[in-house]
């Protein structure tokens, strides 16, 4: 590559052309990109996730490799030379023609490197020197002067606690253990005369119905002088000359928007953007913004203290999802990957998703997807699980440069509702010998660690609050998150990793469920892309390699056992299985919606998977839809119809939530169903359902069903807008004796219609397929005819037609 003489600060891009190599094994290296995915694209190893390879790769992360990038410069001309990397992962040397630059030791930093001295005109040679990531964790780890654990049953990857790398990297009971190393972002040559643009802080302040964004350019000065400086937005402008010393520096610039258009998160409004275009010098960049408010509403109430996010002014239930990486191979987590994975989860109606602490950062465009799908993104800090070196000097000030970069680089995007500063590192506190039996030592260790995250956010001010931990009760509160459901933010997982039945979510109500779930096998078709036949027993040694959490496939069938009659067949397992995560997440989630405004978000454990593997997701490994999924487009509908059983009475109570802008006015209609088909009426209501609460539209004694009768309801506003039906089972589905169905398929174009003689259950059309339809894991009634479609043609495989259904 040829840079002109005139090169300037415009960045060269050096993003390209890049090998890599560990004196025996050689590939092209994409950037961004990791090694693994270099070496499997060049057919030097397998597939990572076909049955058991993993740790026959484990010599790829025991290695060093050496990343090279040759560049020609014809001209080197006055000013000063920066190497800008986005992302190195994750312990590297770094040299260009020979001349160390400098060690990198911290994934979650951009490094820029003054290259000045080590340019020479003609060839140049950069070389990106990655250690062991492996074996840099267990030599930092055998330097400290106390022991810092970690959590084993996470990791088979030892001390990856030491590392500031995506900690999941060295494993999880959801993923893969292949510690990928590679470039993570663009890696850039800029040339400057005064003064280098180095980060962006954007803060809004709203007020008389107008907007003041107060923008501070971070830079870096190379010598004395006076440069221009602008902002410009939506036709508002605003400069200024800044004098500029050698050294950091910091400028502000405000400028106001009079007729501002609001930012609202999915289902509440729009989502405008504006372009905010900035310069420094000879430095200018463009920031996609979105004007809103977003409050973390923690005020004390008869209760405890509230846990609720308000947005604009208004107060917004939140429903989503946890978010982990988009791939265990980053090279796969693509933008049109991630695109169908955020897609999915607006189309089953959630607002929110929570950047899970154990994953990483991620790139810009993820959150300018979020703002423009309108995805609330709860931000935790990469901490999870954990204890950390916050004793040493040096590893905690990387952790403050992180969390100052990362501050700044993300206060643009409107999605951002809430900075975390960790992931159940105050219960890690608790899990271990070494700090149960010197609780003092790691509380004060941790707190230093949590008091650089929140002075890093009180400093750069950024308009979105600060929350200490997940789950957390509070502030300086080191109580138990997992199990006050009074204050706070709450993990709950009792019902998984206690194998209590799904009733009892109906023993909590939380302030806000920030992690729950239950897991499902994903379908056949992803089951059949890792496997060869003999593996597909749920029993096999290769479904327990993709099976991450102890006792894992067990719990699943055990559990799955106490609400259904045991399958037939290895594939109506997988299939029956997701029906059980399906009836555990609505459990919960319905019930918890119950219960607004004391409950004012959930976040169930997981949206996504890295890899082919038995799990929480409700989108399996590729994006396909879990049967979870299409409920949760049911469940999470803005305007819902739930029936919840009173433990006092035994009464069959109905609730309505509304979580849109307005009141509705509701119709309700609600039958009982019997096993053989036979329907009676049970009663049709009219209410008003206002947006602050739930609120309580019938009681039915329990007695008014029968033994093999079950409660099937429907409602609908008045404008047709708000339309669904539910249903309630007073028995588990086991105890019913359903009759077998005769379902009737009528195919016309992209629509199919269903029609059954007997009432069928979580009656399934396509599973494993990669379509969306507009339903799935539907209840069919007796002569009445279901219509759905194709929503979205993702391509790839057409799914299992076979239709299922629950049999008795």
């Amino acid at each position: 590559m040829t840079f002109p003489a005139d090169a300037t600060a415009r960045g060269l891009e050096l993003s390209s052309g890049w090998s890599v190599t560990n004196g025996t094994h050689s590939a092209p290296l994409p950037v961004p990109g990791d090694v693994h995915s270099a070496l499997l694209d060049a057919g030097i190893i397998t597939d990572p996730y076909w049955r058991d390879t993993e740790i026959s790769l484990d010599w790829v992360h025991e290695s060093e490799w050496t990343a090279t990038k040759r560049f020609d410069l014809t001209d080197i001309e006055a000013g000063h030379w920066t190497l800008s990397f986005d992302g190195i992962d994750c312990v590297a040397e770094i040299r260009l023609n020979g001349i160390l630059l400098g060690r990198v030791e911290n994934r979650f930093l951009r490094h820029d490197f003054d290259v000045g001295q080590a340019l020479t005109e003609g060839e140049n040679c950069l070389e990106v020197q990655f250690l062991s990531n492996s074996a840099e964790a267990v030599r930092n780890a055998a330097a400290s002067p106390y022991p810092v654990p970690y959590s084993t049953d996470n990791n088979r990857l030892p001390h990856y606690n030491f590392l500031r790398k995506t900690q999941c990297d060295a494993g999880w009971d959801w993923n893969i253990a292949l510690s990928p190393l590679g470039l993570c972002g663009p890696v850039t040559l800029r040339r400057n005369q005064l003064a280098r643009l180095d980060d962006v802080m954007v803060m809004q302040i709203h007020h008389d119905g107008k907007v003041t964004l107060e923008i501070d350019l971070h830079y870096t000065g190379f010598a004395a002088g006076s440069l221009e400086t602008s902002a410009a937005c939506d036709g508002q402008s605003a400069s200024q000359t800044l004098q500029v010393w050698p050294g950091s520096g910091r400028t502000r610039l405000s400028l106001t928007l009079d007729t501002p258009q609001l930012w609202w998160p999915a289902g509440h409004g729009a989502q405008p953007l504006y372009d905010l275009e900035l310069r420094l010098g000879e430095d200018t960049v463009t920031r996609r913004i979105g004007l809103r408010t977003v409050e973390l509403v923690t005020d004390a109430d008869d209760i405890g203290s509230r846990f609720a996010f308000r947005v604009n002014g208004c107060e917004i239930f939140m429903r989503g999802a946890n978010w982990i990486p988009a791939d265990a191979l980053p090279a796969r987590a693509t933008p049109d990957a991630v695109r169908d994975r955020l897609t999915s989860a607006v189309e089953a109606n959630m607002n929110m998703i929570r950047i899970w602490g154990g994953g990483q950062y991620e790139a810009d465009w993820f959150y300018e997807l979020c703002s423009e799908l309108g995805l609330m993104v709860w931000q935790d800090f990469m901490f999870a699980c954990s204890l950390y070196p916050a004793h040493d000097h040096a590893w905690l000030d990387s952790v403050r440069r992180e969390a100052s970069q990362q501050i700044r680089r993300l206060s643009a995007h409107p999605c951002l509702a809430l900075w975390c500063g960790d992931n159940e590192v105050i219960g890690a506190l608790t899990w271990f010998e070494e700090s149960r039996s010197n609780r003092d030592r790691y509380l004060a260790v941790y707190a230093r660690l949590s008091a650089a995250l929140e002075e890093a956010v009180a400093a750069e001010k950024p308009d979105i609050a600060f929350w200490p931990s997940s789950p957390s009760v509070g502030p300086l509160n080191f109580g138990d998150g997992w199990h006050d459901d009074s204050s706070g933010d709450m993990h709950f997982w009792d019902v998984w990793h206690s194998s209590k039945d799904f009733e009892h979510y109906r023993t909590v109500q939380p302030r806000f469920c920030s992690e729950f779930g239950f897991q499902s096998f994903p379908s056949n078709r992803v089951i059949e892309s890792f496997t060869e036949e003999e593996d597909r027993n749920v029993s096999s040694r290769v479904m327990d390699v993709h099976q991450r959490n102890a006792g894992g496939n067990s719990r699943i069938v055990e559990t799955l056992t106490r609400y259904f009659r045991f399958p037939d067949s290895f594939e109506d397992m997988t299939w029956l299985s997701q029906v059980n995560q399906a009836l555990a997440m609505k459990t919960a989630i319905e019930f918890w919606r119950s219960v607004t405004p004391r409950c004012m978000g959930t976040l169930y454990w997981q949206l996504n998977d890295t890899w082919p593997v038995a799990s929480w997701a409700s989108l399996e490994y590729g994006g396909g839809w879990k049967l979870t999924h299409y409920l949760a487009r049911r469940f999470h509908a803005p305007v819902l119809v739930t029936a919840q059983p009173d433990p006092s009475t035994g009464d069959i109570v109905l609730w309505a939530i509304n979580d849109t802008n307005s009141a509705v006015s509701l119709t309700l209609t609600a039958q009982r169903v019997s096993t053989l088909g036979f329907i009676s009426d049970c009663g049709d209501w009219s209410c008003h359902c206002p947006t602050d609460r739930a609120v309580e539209i019938a009681r039915l004694p329990a007695s008014d069903l029968a033994a093999d009768e079950f409660l099937h309801f429907s409602w609908q506003d008045g404008t047709g807008g708000h339309v669904g039906e539910n249903d309630y089972l007073p028995r588990r589905p086991k105890d019913y004796r359903f009759q077998k169905p005769s379902i009737q398929v009528s195919e016309e174009g992209e629509s199919v219609t269903l029609t059954s003689d007997v009432p069928a259950l979580y009656v399934s059309y396509d599973h494993g397929g990669s379509d969306i339809w507009s339903d799935n894991g539907f209840t069919l009634l007796p002569g009445v005819a279901k219509r759905f479609y194709r929503s979205r043609d993702r391509g790839g495989i057409r799914g299992d037609h076979r239709i299922r259904y629950l049999k008795s």
